[in-house]
């Protein structure tokens, strides 16, 4: 069995930004050598997400009206996590809904997707540098 590990490395200027990071996976797949066995995409940030989708532009705007409905940003004070000094607790719980990352199988060495799945990066509190993990396993 085969292991290849990458981070990918993402620092978004846009407090919420969706980016489709697909074509990342796949180099990485090629670069592993893996024909048959599985990713795991993950993001190593609690305020960003990584989750299957549509990459269809209308559709990201509605799911950001969507979560902005779910986790207001403002007005901050209405989360206790923000007490601390943050002011990002709206982006936990879109992290919350969105998920931390995905599994997809890998057959003759490409990603197994169904009709129209992509790999996205969700940003929910950009302005700084954070990390994406893949993680290949197989044969």
């Amino acid at each position: 069995m085969k292991t290849f590990r990458k981070e990918l490395f993402m620092n978004l200027a846009e407090r919420r930004w969706y980016v489709n990071i697909t074509p990342e996976v796949s180099a990485c797949i090629e670069a592993s050598a893996v024909k048959e066995g599985f990713v795991l995409v993950n993001s190593m940030h609690i305020t960003s997400s990584v989750f299957i989708n549509d990459d269809e532009p209308g559709l990201h705007h509605d799911f950001d009206v969507w979560l902005e409905k779910l986790a207001p940003h403002a007005p901050t004070s209405q989360y206790r996590h923000n007490d601390t000094g943050e002011i990002n607790a709206d982006a936990h719980l879109k992290r919350q809904v969105m998920g931390r990352g995905v599994v997809v199988a890998i057959t003759r060495g490409r990603l197994d997707f169904g009709p129209w799945e992509q790999i996205f990066y969700g940003e929910f509190d950009g302005g700084r540098r954070k990390r994406v993990l893949v993680k290949i396993i197989g044969d």
